[in-house]
């Protein structure tokens, strides 16, 4: 949000992560992102609210964060020499008029063949265990990546930008005419 220059606020929403039963993964990251928006509605009584959501995919599985050690050094390893892909849930809700809109924004990842000694030198110096898909891509992630592939490279830091931008814009919100009022 920093990079879009708006003054915000944030809060965190204390929602249920977990998955329903027979819920894809585009359900989930959909459903989730407008729980978190709507959890506004608690904490105050008007603005335009971002609510958003992550998962990675691999192999059609959703994996979540390791933790720890272990868990990311397997995630790495099986992500040897294939594509992720990471899926975003964006909302927009606007209090007041309760207007929502609702995009899943998806990226794809492609990792280069990577040996256990470069996954674990990667694992100790970044220890990315609260990140889906083991890694930090704004950091040294960058370094286990052939390509990238997808609309927004800063939907791998969780936030599409570029879809945000166009999002906030049929809530009355153009983020370039914003700065000349600030």
């Amino acid at each position: 949000m920093k990079k879009l220059m708006l003054p915000f606020m944030s809060f965190s929403p204390d929602i249920d992560e977990r998955a329903r039963e027979d819920e894809s993964a585009e359900q989930l990251v959909a459903r989730l992102s407008e729980l978190k928006a709507q959890a506004s509605i608690k904490k105050y009584q008007k603005g335009i609210v971002i609510g958003s959501d992550q998962v990675a995919l691999f192999d059609g599985e959703i994996l979540g964060k390791p933790h720890n050690k272990e868990n990311a050094v397997k995630q790495l390893s099986l992500f040897s020499n294939n594509r992720v892909t990471f899926l975003t849930g964006l909302t927009v809700f606007d209090i007041q008029s309760g207007k929502t809109l609702t995009n899943v924004v998806p990226f794809h990842v492609y990792f280069r063949k990577l040996t256990q000694m470069q996954i674990n030198n990667y694992c100790d110096a970044e220890a990315p265990y609260n990140c889906a898909g083991s890694f930090k891509s704004e950091g040294l992630g960058i370094c286990l990546f052939d390509k990238l592939e997808g609309e927004d490279p800063n939907t791998l830091i969780g936030l599409p930008l570029i879809q945000l931008t166009k999002m906030l814009l049929e809530f009355g919100v153009d983020v370039l005419a914003e700065q000349s009022s600030q």
